[in-house]
């Protein structure tokens, strides 16, 4: 299974992918992950991708398709994989498509996580709390939900038009919101077969 999880900065992907990782026993590859590794071992990457997080703000196109490129080129990925950050808008979706076709690895189905913003920004304050995270500052997830309803909730239809995107209801227990997105996954396999 080769998967995408997609919504708002803390509509739940990262919690969700966790679990689908145990389940589908396919690695969670998830940028926000990557980044902080670099960060915490400040590497001239991660030097200037704490800059660009510290601001709001994403880092570019280039930098983050290598990133993405040379984590799916490692062997636990082969079998598959859950996606969780990326991509962020149009051009990274369709240099995405392009990777994976090259490597011979297609999406299967992008799993769109819909969750009011007032829920998002409640849920970042409670992680800020907890993991003291620079990029879940109230103010910081305000303006990083800026910039997902302008460049990345368009990807969205990018991945309509190519019947790969499936809605999820991304409010409620944890439990829940599991449920929702294997039957949503069941559903894009039997669409497939």
């Amino acid at each position: 299974m080769r998967l995408v999880l997609f919504g708002a900065p803390g509509s739940g992907k990262g919690t969700q992918a966790a679990v689908l990782k145990a389940d589908l026993g396919i690695p969670h590859i998830s940028t926000g992950d990557l980044l902080r590794a670099e960060i915490k071992a400040e590497s001239e990457l991660g030097k200037k991708a704490k800059a660009i997080m510290d601001a709001g703000q994403l880092l570019s196109d280039d930098i983050m398709l290598g990133i993405i490129e040379d984590r799916l080129s490692q062997p636990d990925a082969k079998p598959g994989f859950i996606l969780d950050g990326y991509p962020r808008n149009l051009a990274q979706a369709a240099a995405l498509d392009e990777v994976l076709a090259r490597i011979g690895q297609p999406l299967d189905v992008v799993i769109k996580l819909e969750v009011p913003n007032e829920a998002i920004v409640d849920r970042c304050v409670v992680r800020f709390e907890k993991e003291h995270r620079p990029d879940d500052n109230p103010e910081t997830v305000k303006k990083r939900l800026a910039i997902y309803a302008d460049q990345t909730a368009p990807v969205a239809e990018f991945y309509a038009k190519r019947g790969k995107l499936k809605v999820v209801d991304g409010v409620g227990e944890l439990a829940d919101v599991t449920a929702r997105i294997k039957a949503a996954l069941n559903d894009a396999v039997a669409a497939s077969a």
